[in-house]
Parts: structure tokens; sequence; C-alpha cells
């Protein structure tokens, strides 16, 4: 099995997203943590399994989480979760945006 690691903008998403169900239901929020650790392991185990998003990047992969997408880049012994964010986004320009 891979390692994964989160990057900066990846750690601010889920910053992000705990303090909004903090707010709204912490059981949910509880839920959110341990069906995203899940998912990251299942990438760990299986780095093709999420969808190509190389429309955007070549690199990126995505999986989707309760509305979000977890993207992700499969490098050779490594894989970094490069952001969380809403399914809704205009992903093409949120990728743009961070690139710069």
């Amino acid at each position: 099995m891979m390692e994964y690691v989160l990057s900066v903008e990846a750690t601010k998403d889920l910053e992000d997203i705990l303090d909004y169900f903090l707010q709204r239901n912490i059981d949910v929020g509880e839920r959110f943590v341990q069906d995203f650790n899940n998912k990251c392991r299942n990438i760990a185990r299986f780095p093709k399994i999420g969808r190509s998003y190389g429309n955007i990047d070549s690199l990126l992969r995505g999986i989707p989480i309760d509305g979000y997408i977890i993207f992700y880049r499969v490098f050779e012994n490594s894989i970094v979760i490069v952001r969380v964010v809403s399914g809704y986004r205009d992903l093409e320009s949120l990728f743009l945006e961070s690139d710069k």
C-alpha cells in the first residue's frame, strides 16, 4: 500500500469543512472524518480508483465523498491529496487559481 500525504491546501479545505460541520451538526462532521479517512486508505490501496481529471491536470484524479471531491495526484512512491472541495465548484478555475 502506498502512503498518502495532505497538501497545505487540502488541510485548509478540511479545516473549513469541519468548521462548517461544527456549527451545524457534529455527528455528521465525525462521520465525514471517518469516511474521509476510509476513502484515503482506499486511494492508497487502489490509486487508480478515482476518476481521471486529465482535462484539468494529467495526474489529477478525484473520488466523491458526501457532495465533495477528494482530489489527488499519484506519484511513484506516494499519493498527494491536493484539495477537498465541493463538487459544485467550477473545478477548472479552482485549479487554474491554485497553479498561479
